[in-house]
């Protein structure tokens, strides 16, 4: 009953046996490895973009915060929600990366919207040299409350990016389990949604370690290729990362894990919901979700082991609702969730 993060869950074994196969005998280093290559070739099919610079990294606050400094100018500001990973999780790397500041948007159950975007966009850049200038957008997909941007939004999102002569960054740590809730193709919630540069992400979906950073332009891989290098992230044993991607991206791996999780996760909200007691912070959508309940509901949980995270004490009134967060990663299956229900039902 683990339900505290999908950053928890174990490796697929498929991901294990091509590391296997990967430490036999030699390979080139810092990326000029043949499975580099074939999965260079993997990302740029997938999302329909031949054209497409593919990089790799072991983290994703590596992913968000390189690719945020190669878009964005010192002197430039990123537009981003407050709810945002790169906002409340990344321990102000992007800022360090970049040297570029972050401007909060206003969110609407945890997303920019067209309308709060171009607020924000206009209220900057109004004291000439005193005050910092626009700079990229970053959107994360799936949100930090586990909602999901439709593709209409994020076209819309864009749009106004690109009105403001701006590009737009996807935090995509959990890219599958929005591309499973949406029904859509890669290509479809990127590029042709006017997205600019994707976090690819895998850690969090079966993968040992490993993101990948894709840019639809080129004109930006030197810069990307110099700022991994300077900023410590590029892999001497790089096959070890190209490995694990080359199994997540075959036969469709990454999708069918990312289906099992928001799988799991939908049948554990249906369950919540039956108990009467449960109401969501957000509406679930994909494989994370916020929900209150009683104290003395969390107590009876996790005396019973399920492991999850709670956001206040639970010593105090027993009634009084506290707010939990529950995630569900690949190998949770139906019986993790049932494990869970039946203590409430109990």
């Amino acid at each position: 009953m683990f339900f505290a993060s999908d950053n928890s869950g174990p490796a697929h074994p498929s991901v294990l046996d091509a590391l296997h196969r990967a430490n036999e005998g030699y390979r080139f280093g810092y990326g000029a490895d043949a499975e580099m290559d074939r999965v260079r070739q993997m990302v740029r099919d997938l999302f329909e973009a031949p054209e497409a610079a593919v990089y790799l990294v072991a983290t994703g606050t590596a992913a968000n915060s390189i690719a945020l400094a190669t878009l964005a100018q010192p002197w430039e500001t990123i537009f981003c929600t407050k709810p945002s990973h790169i906002n409340e999780d990344e321990c102000n790397a992007p800022e360090f990366y970049s040297g570029a500041k972050l401007t909060l948007v206003d969110d609407v159950n945890a997303k920019m919207t067209a309308e709060t975007l171009r607020a924000a966009m206009e209220a900057e850049e109004t004291r000439g040299v005193h005050g910092p200038q626009r700079g990229p957008v970053s959107i994360t997909q799936v949100t930090e409350k586990g909602t999901v941007y439709t593709l209409d939004e994020i076209a819309a999102v864009t749009k106004v990016a690109r009105d403001f002569g701006v590009s737009t960054h996807l935090d995509g740590a959990r890219f599958a389990n929005a591309i499973v809730t949406l029904g859509c193709t890669p290509a479809e919630m990127t590029w042709k949604a006017g997205i600019d540069c994707v976090s690819f992400g895998g850690t969090k979906n079966g993968l040992m370690g490993v993101e990948a950073v894709i840019f639809f332009d080129p004109k930006h891989a030197w810069e990307f290729e110099l700022r991994r290098k300077r900023g410590a992230h590029l892999f001497s044993k790089h096959r070890y990362l190209s490995a694990q991607m080359e199994a997540y991206l075959t036969d469709d791996l990454w999708r069918d894990l990312a289906a099992r999780a928001n799988a799991a996760a939908q049948r554990l909200a249906e369950g919540l919901r039956a108990t009467g007691q449960v109401t969501f912070t957000h509406e679930p959508e994909a494989n994370l979700m916020f929900f209150s309940a009683p104290r003395h509901l969390h107590r009876k949980l996790q005396g019973a082991g399920a492991q999850y995270y709670v956001m206040d004490s639970l010593d105090g009134d027993a009634d009084a609702p506290v707010v939990g967060r529950l995630v569900c990663d690949w190998s949770i299956g139906a019986e993790g969730v049932d494990a869970f229900l039946d203590v409430l039902k109990r």
